[in-house]
Parts: structure tokens; sequence; C-alpha cells
């Protein structure tokens, strides 16, 4: 008699249970979920967007831009730092990549050179002899740069789609500058493409009223930008010197004036809160301008010192627009825009078709993977069929515990995972035939074909895990879909293939007790 020890037959039957709890939650709806008790699991699977439908976007992140902005912040720290020591200069240019200026005398280079690398310990400056001084990053600064930045990039896109309420969005690297993100569920992108393509570099600056705000002529020390205001637009003489920006943020909310008109409400951090306090306290009367990606959004007086670190954004806002703003300032600016290079939405009509197609694929590979084992190995192809549905079972209730996406992908590798979880017992059932063959006895012939055949099972499943493992770290979406679901399903059906069909046979042999093996 083949002995098997009670708590593996114990562990064997537990799991089977679990595997249909924790399946079960599938089959109902989620107002029926409500209903049952506290412990009972109600995660269901989750449909991946090529399922359900949804929008799939994927960015590109404009390093050039950051590259550009970082020239900009440094030609103004260079400016700070050289007026601070005394040091003449003239022509002082942010380019693409580099900053140039040249001093009023070249015998300040080397004191310039020291006093600005202080600065910044990964910038390069050459020097001529005329005195002419040009500031760049050096390469491995500008890599570890733009690595920051995607992952920076990243995180904020992460928020500000978290923000909105979308679930189970999937958002991941693609490439070395591409951000792929997959909002299952989602008809209508439009507001996520709008929040998503806006930078939302958030500054509070002073406007320069002794100027004229002309586009065509901007005044040194002052940027000329534009405020829409009910289809009118009006032009501001900025300052460049920056009073607060959106770093020092801590919150923001949207809320309604005492005119019941849309307002953002915000909070600065410590420092935020003093260099702001400070700000107002020493410019009551003057016209300060809240700009949003070199826009402004509202330019109000001063008529009072804000002291307690927190103030109100009004303007001719929509409630849509006031959530909208608020989300941004509270998710952060991105380092670098943000580009949509490819845009799709796919249907929930196109979903249901393919949950429909896999479904009827996976029916027919049960039935004519059961049909076989049956025509080849009668009653032990039989239970080996019964192992096939535990697989499915206990497939489905891993990838609805795990809460892994579920994508059409994923349905061809439950396909593939039906004709291999029979692979072991065709494995083992013709080792029993060759055992029985060689004239050993029926017991010592199962006892004998499932031992031998181990290692032939355990070798050709490592082999599929270590492919599909390697898929499923250089793939992206479908294909890491397809991965999960094939490899969840090989473990589970060299555990169904051999524990639970020997404890199947076990019980058989015990209440039947067979003078031959109908095999």
């Amino acid at each position: 008699m083949i002995h098997i020890p009670l708590w593996k037959t114990i562990l064997l039957i537990g799991v089977c249970l679990l595997g249909i709890v924790f399946v079960s939650p599938n089959f109902f709806t989620e107002k029926q979920l409500e209903s049952f008790p506290g412990w009972f699991p109600k995660n269901k699977l989750v449909l991946g967007l090529d399922l359900q439908g949804g929008a799939h976007l994927l960015l590109e992140v404009d390093f050039e831009a950051a590259l550009s902005d970082q020239m900009n912040t440094l030609s103004d720290t260079i400016r700070t730092t050289l007026r601070k020591e005394r040091i003449g200069y003239t022509g002082l240019a942010a380019k693409k990549d580099f900053v140039v200026l040249t001093l009023r005398d070249p015998a300040d280079v080397k004191k310039a050179t020291d006093l600005l690398k202080q600065t910044d310990r990964e910038l390069q400056v050459a020097s001529t002899a005329e005195g002419q001084l040009t500031f760049t990053l050096s390469d491995t600064a500008i890599r570890e740069r733009r690595k920051s930045a995607l992952a920076q990039s990243i995180e904020i896109v992460r928020r500000r789609v978290d923000e909105t309420g979308t679930a189970e969005p999937f958002i991941q690297q693609q490439g070395d500058d591409r951000i792929l993100v997959q909002l299952p569920g989602l008809q209508d992108p439009t507001r996520i493409k709008n929040l998503l393509g806006q930078t939302a570099k958030l500054q509070f600056r002073f406007v320069d009223s002794s100027v004229a705000a002309d586009p065509a002529k901007p005044t040194p020390g002052n940027d000329v930008l534009a405020e829409e205001h009910k289809g009118q637009i009006v032009y501001y003489a900025v300052k460049k010197q920056v009073i607060v920006s959106g770093e020092n943020l801590v919150d923001a909310q949207p809320g309604f004036d005492e005119y019941n008109r849309p307002i953002v409400s915000f909070k600065f951090d410590s420092l935020g809160g003093k260099r702001f306090g400070d700000a107002t306290k020493n410019n009551v009367g003057k016209i300060f301008a809240i700009v949003l990606d070199d826009k402004v959004i509202s330019a109000p007086r001063i008529n009072t010192p804000i002291l307690g670190g927190s103030g109100q954004i009004s303007g001719s806002f929509t409630v849509q627009e006031a959530q909208d703003l608020a989300l941004l300032m509270r998710a952060g600016a991105l380092p670098a825009p943000l580009k949509v290079i490819e845009e799709r939405t796919v249907g929930p009509g196109l979903g249901a078709d393919s949950i429909l197609a896999g479904e009827r694929a996976t029916i027919i590979a049960i039935l004519l993977v059961m049909a076989f084992m049956f025509i080849a190995y009668s009653f032990f192809g039989a239970i080996a069929n019964i192992a096939v549905i535990f697989n499915l079972i206990l497939l489905f209730a891993a990838l609805s515990v795990t809460q892994a996406t579920l994508t059409l992908p994923g349905i061809a590798g439950i396909a593939l995972t039906i004709g291999m979880a029979v692979d072991a017992n065709v494995l083992i059932n013709e080792r029993i035939k060759e055992e029985l063959r060689l004239g050993r006895k029926m017991l010592s012939a199962i006892d004998a074909g499932y031992n031998r055949a181990m290692t032939t099972i355990i070798d050709s499943n490592l082999t599929t895990l270590i492919g599909v493992g390697l898929l499923y770290h250089f793939g992206t979406g479908p294909t890491r879909g397809f991965a999960v679901t094939t490899s969840i399903g090989i473990v589970i059906s060299m555990f169904t293939a051999i524990t639970l069909t020997k404890q199947i046979i076990a019980w058989w042999l015990r209440l039947r007790r067979p003078t031959h093996l109908p095999l």
C-alpha cells in the first residue's frame, strides 16, 4: 500500500479547500460580497486593459528641456554669487546645455572659477585669456540627472494618477526616457492627459509695475508672462527672482470663497512660510504673480502681510479646474516636461470580446486535454483530469489573492498551462506502464513510477520556469502577464499532478483494493 503521512494529506486537503474559498468571490457580485462575513475573502480577478477596456499612454520625458531649465537655474546662481562677491561681468546667458559670461577683469578668472565650483562640484568651467567663462555639467552628472529625472517623473505621474481615483493603474519605465501608463476602465483619457502634460512648476514672483509688459520687448531681469482672464490675455512683467516655489508646499485643497467662487487653498512648510511672510511684509501694496508653467494663474495685490504660511488662489476657475490645480500642486512639479507619443483607447466591447474568446479557448483546451487523457489512460486519466480542474481553481485563486493583473496574453498562458498540467501525469503513467512491463507488482510499479519520473518532471518544469522568468524580467505589460500566469500555473501543476493524483490513487487503492491497474 502507498503510504502518505497524515500531515501531508491534511495539508493537501487544506490547500484545495483554501483554493475553492479564495476563487469563490469571482462568482459573486460586489453587492453580494458586501453581505458576506468580514473574514470571507473579497479579492476578485483584476482584469487588464485589453480585457476591461481603458486608456494606454506612452509618455516621453523631455530631458533637453530639463537640462535647459538647469542651465537657467545655474545662470541665476552665478548671477547672485558674482554680485555678492562684487565680481564684474557682462553677457551672462543660459544656452541649451551651457552658461557663458565674460568677466570685466580677466584677472578674476581663478577667483570666480573657484567660487562657482563650490556651488556645484559637478560643474566644469572653461576659460579664455579674455576672461570668458563657459559652464557645463560633466557627462556623468548629466547621466545621473537624467536617471534621477526619470525616476522622479514616474513617482509624480503615479501620484497624479492615484489622486484621480483611477483603480489599478499600471505605470512603468520603458526604455531610457519613456513611461508607460495603462489605466483600465478609463474611457476618456483627456483629463489624465491634461494632468500629465503639465509640468506644474509653481512659482510665486513679484510683478515689476515700473516697466511696460511688452512681449516683444522684455526688460532685463524680467519675464513677460500672460494671464488668460475671461477670454482676455493680460501680460505682466514678472521679475525673474522666485520668492517661493512649489517645493515648499505641503498641502493644497480646492474650496470656495465667501462668494461661492472656486478657489485653491495652500499651505507652505516652515521655510516657505517664513520666506512668503517676509516678502509680503516688506512689499505691501505691490502685486505678486502666481506662476504655473510660465503662465500667470493669478496676480493679486498684497494688501496686508501674509504671515500664517498659508493662503488661497482665486481666479476664473471652474470647480474642475480648481480640483485639478490643487491636485497638481499636491503631487509636485515634474522635473521635465512629458510628451504623449502614443495613445490608445480600448473600448469595453473589445475587452468583452477578448474575454469571451479567451473563455472559449480555455474551455476547448480543457475538454480536448481531458478527452485525450481519458482515452489514453482510462481511470488514471480521469484522476489526471481532476488534477487539471484543481489546477485551474488554485491558479485563479492565486491570481485573485495576489491581485495580479490578468491580460489577454495571460489567458493564453492559462491555456498553455492546461496542456502542461497533464504533462507530468503523462510521464508518471508511462513510467508506471514501463515498470509493469518489467515485471514489478502493482503497488511497487505505482511507487516507482512516481519516484523515477520526479527528476524528469522537475527538470522540464524548471527549464520552463527559467524561460518565463526571463520573459518577466525583460518583458513589459502583456508579456509579463503571460509570464506570471504561466509560472504560477507550472508551480501549481507540479503540486496537483504529483501530490494530488498520488493521494487520490492512495485513497482508491484503500477503498477498492484492485487486483490490476486500469491503465
